[in-house]
């Protein structure tokens, strides 16, 4: 299993390019519960009833949560947490002020103990990845629409 999580680590480059969508600037993990209903709504309006669409969506909502609790967590403030479209995919972006830190998937660590959203979110997107934007860390992961 080591090995496949070290295929999974998160590589340091930019987001592709994405338009349209949400974006929110988060202070508090409670404040979570809230941003994950608005991203359902809006998702299930691009869905338009599309049974498989409605699945892919929530993979999206989990990912975005994950993305958006872990920066709340360690990122040190500064939270701005977007999901945009591309061609093909949900483009989640995930903002914070803990620039000097990269996405840091939990290693050797018991499941039981947390610290794998990081594998997950790899493991359902199509491209993942890291970058320095200004002071701020970008962490980001395009997962499917369709």
């Amino acid at each position: 299993m080591t090995g496949e999580r070290t295929s999974l680590a998160w590589p340091s480059s930019p987001p592709p390019p994405a338009e349209d969508g949400w974006e929110w600037t988060l202070s508090t993990v409670a404040e979570l519960p809230r941003v994950r209903a608005q991203l359902r709504r809006g998702l299930a309006e691009e869905s338009r009833g599309d049974r498989a669409a409605a699945e892919l969506d929530e993979a999206v909502v989990l990912a975005f949560d994950e993305m958006a609790s872990n920066a709340l967590r360690h990122g040190g403030g500064g939270v701005l947490a977007r999901v945009q479209r591309t061609p093909q995919a949900w483009l989640i972006e995930v903002r914070d002020s803990a620039a000097q830190r990269p996405p840091q998937p939990a290693v050797g660590r018991d499941p039981s103990l947390g610290g794998l959203g990081l594998y997950l979110i790899a493991e359902m997107a199509d491209a993942h990845g890291w970058h320095l934007t200004g002071d701020q860390k970008s962490v980001w992961a395009l997962l499917p629409r369709r």
